[in-house]
């Protein structure tokens, strides 16, 4: 199964070696449906190249900035502003990224992380190709999935008690972004 899954992902390495071999700083964005297994592809990634891995989820939108308004929107619910200025604007400056990451469960800031800029820097998560964020990548990268298969793979990694939230609220918020804003076909690479 294991080199099934690296022969479906070498089309992504393929475009990250062109990629690296042209420009510095690459900025790659893996976005897509949850469950699709945006996660386990930058651990790939980062497995094989030197990369710095920022995950969208260090920034959903803060309590202070939900309003209803916000949360209309297609991808209102990430802080991609914040993400802009702290994450992509610095890399694709070549900069050091600083920024402190969002904790959802306690609607607190954690502990600053101070990252250089590599070579290859990747981008993952849901939301990551936001048209605030879209400018910034040199490659993006679309994950999808069948809604049974997404059911089986959220069931499994976040247990029963959570997959009612995912059906409920994520997964909705998640097709509105990608439907709305014509998010797969966007991207350079579907999986």
């Amino acid at each position: 199964m294991e080199d099934r899954r690296v022969d479906i992902y070498d089309r992504v390495f393929k475009g990250i070696d062109k990629l690296i071999e042209k420009n510095s700083p690459c900025i790659v964005a893996i976005d897509g449906m949850c469950g699709a297994g945006k996660t386990y592809l930058a651990n790939l990634i980062g497995e094989r190249y030197d990369c710095n891995i920022f995950h969208i989820d260090d920034f959903f939108l803060p309590l202070e900035m939900k309003t209803e308004e916000r949360l209309a929107q297609a991808g209102g619910n990430v802080h991609y502003e914040r993400f802009r200025e702290e994450v992509t604007d610095p890399l694709s400056k070549n900069q050091t990224v600083i920024y402190r990451p969002y904790i959802c469960g306690s609607w607190t800031y954690g502990d600053s992380r101070m990252v250089e800029p590599k070579r290859l820097n990747i981008v993952e998560g849901s939301y990551s190709m936001h048209p605030f964020l879209r400018e910034a990548y040199d490659l993006s990268i679309f994950m999808d999935l069948d809604e049974e298969e997404q059911i089986r793979r959220i069931r499994e990694r976040n247990g029963e008690d959570k997959l009612e939230q995912f059906i409920n609220l994520w997964i909705p918020l998640e097709n509105k972004y990608f439907n709305e804003l014509n998010i797969r076909s966007i991207c350079d690479i579907r999986l």
